[in-house]
Order: structure tokens, then sequence, then C-alpha cells
């Protein structure tokens, strides 16, 4: 199919296909925007030129190490250049990048450094003892090599050998080894495990590629924006935006720690035009109290993911100059694969349904092939914003699998989509919009209750400024929801207040019969630990 009858000397050549890589984009913008801004943190800055050689000086670096083509080398690191410079180093010299969430327990690192048989580790002082703890009982362990960040306080031990000077004793010529075929393994990251032990997910070139350019498609970019990396860099590799920055000669603000201080301050001083969190990055912006905030004279587009945002936080802060896209994705998909295109026909909706609206996950990335609402059968649900099904996806940017785990692999791509566990609706514009994930769903007397519209409504309320919702045991219901909440500062609402709130939109065996007020467990990214909170409830019966 599609090849004409005589295709003689139409094959494939090295000047007319080259493999997709993002480490391409590094290697155009050190020419093409040499002397522009690469990256900001604090007073720091680099331009293209400067970080296209220390990334080459990392890469030859590593070589010397002993460190080639397939092997892992791991980072422990927050957000700031160093991580950057690894997302391009460690491939640059064949290496597989294995960004390692900080605030992961020893035993789980001990696993991922054990699995992903790590050669080298690169790991900020603040977490040291813990990658050192980590290390034990490992038969060949990784090189530690510590990242001094003397802007945040932390200076190495001098106990191991530091970034900076390794950086020095590598080949500013060094020729990057790029990938001959664009399947080949970029990075390794793994699942939250939550239950049982986390799954290696591996990305390809490829994905990581068509992603950078989808994204600029759907963000509606254009030449040197300004971006400031919220989400971990160890989360979905910052949903790939550090790989994406150089194809357009964007300037990149490393943000260390998540403060609404410090996120008005960037964009206040530096411009910033473009983030990307977590809804609760949102309610931290829109509750900042006056102290914190500084005044901007230009609209910040964000993409939030990670949860449903809340309408009325939606609502919040667009008032503030910030103009939010919801996005979904899985550590399996890159991140983002789904968007919530605004339709200019949606302009004239009142507040309340823009909100409702932009609250959807919506439709494919430009570089997906088809994300669509399927029942257990694999049958397209019907598209009447009401019938249930899973979220299933298929294109490019999808993972290769789970790394030495093809049992989870065949079963997760079962019938030629990525299975992803969420649970959703499809409106009749074939938007998607998120009812749960299967395991947050709460079956109350044979009823099913998403916890998502419950902690809508909670969200809703002026004193609220969390709320996470999970089924607590019942003898008569089986189930029965239960509300965790963080209340705002000052706030004075109590359970029966809430629950007499919740009542108000939602049926009666919808709304909570037991709110429980405390501080949230929360990951690194700002979602809401709900395991945590269903062994709090359970105990509760």
């Amino acid at each position: 199919m599609g090849w004409m009858t005589d295709e003689t000397g139409l094959e494939k050549c090295a000047a007319n296909h080259v493999p997709l890589t993002p480490l391409s984009h590094l290697q155009r913008a050190a020419t093409v925007f040499a002397d522009h801004t690469a990256l900001v943190y604090a007073a720091d800055r680099l331009t293209y030129r400067q970080l296209h050689a220390r990334v080459s000086q990392l890469a030859s670096a590593l070589t010397q190490l002993g460190i080639g083509s397939g092997d892992v080398v791991a980072t422990i690191l927050p957000n700031i250049p160093a991580q950057v410079e690894a997302h391009f180093g460690i491939p640059a010299c064949g290496a597989v990048l294995n960004t390692i969430n900080t605030r992961l327990d020893v035993d789980t690192v001990n696993y991922i450094f054990a699995h992903g048989e790590a050669k080298a580790v690169l790991v900020d002082p603040q977490f040291l003892e813990m990658a050192k703890a980590a290390c034990a009982g490992l038969q060949t362990p990784p090189i530690l090599i510590e990242v001094a960040d003397t802007n945040a306080g932390f200076a190495a031990s001098g106990r191991h050998q530091t970034y900076d000077a390794l950086i020095a004793t590598g080949d500013l010529a060094f020729n990057w080894v790029m990938p001959q075929d664009e399947w080949e393994s970029l990075a390794l990251n793994y699942t939250s495990g939550t239950t049982g032990r986390p799954k290696g997910v591996v990305y390809h070139h490829r994905g990581a590629y068509l992603m950078t350019m989808g994204t600029i498609i759907t963000w509606r970019m254009v030449l040197h924006p300004t971006f400031m990396q919220i989400v971990p860099l160890f989360h979905c590799n910052g949903w790939n935006h550090a790989w994406m920055m150089p194809l357009i000669g964007g300037t990149l603000v490393c943000c260390r720690d998540i403060t609404a201080d410090a996120i008005y301050t960037a964009i206040a001083e530096e411009k910033v035009t473009h983030f990307g969190g977590a809804p609760i990055v949102l309610n931290m912006i829109v509750n900042a109290p006056e102290t914190e905030r500084r005044a901007f004279d230009h609209v910040v587009e964000v993409f939030t993911a990670g949860a449903p945002p809340a309408p009325a936080t939606l609502s919040k802060i667009e008032a503030l100059g910030f103009n939010v896209t919801q996005v979904y994705g899985l550590t399996e998909t890159y991140g983002h694969v789904t968007e919530c295109l605004w339709r200019d026909a949606w302009d004239d909706h009142a507040a309340d349904a823009k909100a409702a609206i932009k609250a959807r996950q919506g439709v494919p990335f430009p570089m997906m092939e088809d994300i669509t609402v399927m029942d257990s059968a694999m049958h397209q649900v019907p598209t009447d914003a009401e019938t249930q099904g899973e979220i299933m996806i298929r294109g490019n940017s999808v993972m290769k699998g789970y790394y030495k785990n093809p049992e989870a692999t065949k079963e997760a791509f079962a019938g030629g989509y990525f299975h992803s566990g969420d649970l959703a609706v499809q409106h009749e514009d074939s938007y998607i919009q998120i009812a749960d994930r299967a395991k947050d769903i709460i079956i109350s007397g044979g009823e099913n209750i998403s916890s998502v519209e419950v902690e809508g409504v909670l969200m809703a309320h002026d004193d609220v400024m969390l709320a996470a919702v999970v089924a607590k045991p019942d003898e008569k219901w089986g189930e029965v929801p239960c509300a965790f909440v963080e209340l705002k500062s000052g706030a004075t609402a109590d359970e029966a207040a809430l629950i007499a709130f919740a009542r108000q939109t939602l049926a009666g065996f919808k709304a909570p019969k037991k709110v429980v007020f405390q501080e949230l467990p929360k990951t690194s990214t700002g979602k809401i630990q709900k395991f945590e909170l269903r062994k709090q409830a359970k105990d509760m019966s």
C-alpha cells in the first residue's frame, strides 16, 4: 500500500532520512539561537551556545567514566540547570536518562537503582544521604556525583566527585552519539508505585521529538517564549518541555521551590509567558496573600494536569491574568496527550459555564492517532456525556513498554490501545471528561459515585482550599463518600456546613457522610495521595 510500481533508487539514505530525536533541537539552537538566553536560575544565565558546550562536556565526561550506549544514568535532582543539562547530556553519550523522584523512600530508590541498573547518579546534596542509603546491598552500586546548589544553600559534602569537576574533564568538541534508530531508548521513568513496586516506563526518541512538536501547536507558541519549569523534571521529564524549548529558542526558568511568591516573582521579573502545573499550583496562586503577589501586564498561558481541576478554581485564576488549558496524560504517554481545545462558540458563555468546559480533558494532541472512551469489550461508548468507559490511547507518544515486564506491557496494550485505567465520559463533540480513576469510584448501595464530582462541589465553597473524597466502608451501604478537606486560613466552616452545602447540588447519596479537616498528603507534583486517605477512611470504620 502506497508503493509505486517502480521504487528503484528511492530507498532511505543519509540524505533523506534521519532518526527523530529531541537532541537535534539543541544542536540547531546552538547555532540559530546561539546568544539567546536558554536557562535562568536565580542570578545565573546560560545562552544556547553555553548550554550546548556544557552538554557536550557532560556527555564526554560520562563516556570517560565508562558509560556507553544503553547504560542507565540516574538523577536525583530538583529543577535546577544540571537537571536540564542531564536531559541532553546523558542521551548525547548514548546512555538512557532515569530521573528519580526526590521524595521517594530509600527502599524504593534502592529498587529503582537495582532494576534500572544505574551506572551513575547525579544527586543534589539535599538528597545525598538518601541516595547513599539506597546503594546499600547493591552488587555494583552506581557512582555518586554531587551537584551542589549554592543558590539554595546546598554545598557539596566533599566525599564524592562534584558535577562541576566532572564537567571540567569533558571535551567541548565531543561528537554526540545520536540515535541510529528513533526507537532507541531515551529515558526510563518509574510510575508512582502506590500499590506494589513501581514499573519502569521506557521512552523512545521518536515519541519525545513528536511530543515537543505537538506541544508547540497545542500551546500556540511562537519564537522565544519564557517558560517556567514548575512540573518536576523527574515527572514525565517535566512533560518534555526542557527538550522542547531549544526548538523555538525559548528561555527556561528553573524553579526549585514551588511557592506562590516564586511564581509571581518570576512572572513579574522574568516575564514568564508559560508554565505547567497541577491544580494545587493553581490553588496556591489563587489563594496567595497580597504580600506574595506581584503585578504583571501580560497573559500567562498555563497547562494544568494531574487531576481534574475544580471549575471554581479555574474561574478564579483566569480573573488574575492566567489562561488555563486543561491537558491530560500519564507517565506511559510522555505526559499530556489530550487538550481542552477552546472553541470560539464558547466565548459568550457565562463564566461558570466556561469553567465547566475548561475542566474537560478534551481531544487528542496533534501527534496522537486516537484517544477515545471504550467499554470493557473495547467498543466505543455513546457520546452522551453520561456513559462511562475507560480512556484508550493510541499514538506516537505512547511508551515502548514496561522495562523487564513483558506481561504488564502486553496487558497494557491489549487490543491495539494503551489502557489508561481512567474512567471517563465523552461529550457529543467528542471531548473526553474524566469521571474517576477506576480505583477511586465509590460504590454506595449499588450506585456509582464519582469522587471528582463531589470534590468539584466542595471546592466551590468559599472556605475550602483543597478537597479529596474517598470511599469509607459502611455496614449498610457498603461504601459512602468521606471528604478530607483543607480549609483556608481563618475559615470557619464545619462538617455540618460542608455536608449541607454539598447537598444543595448533589443527590443525597453522593454527598459526603463524613468530613475530616486536615492537611492532605501530596506527591512531589502536587497530586493528592488518595491511597493514604483511603487507609485513614478504612481505619474510621
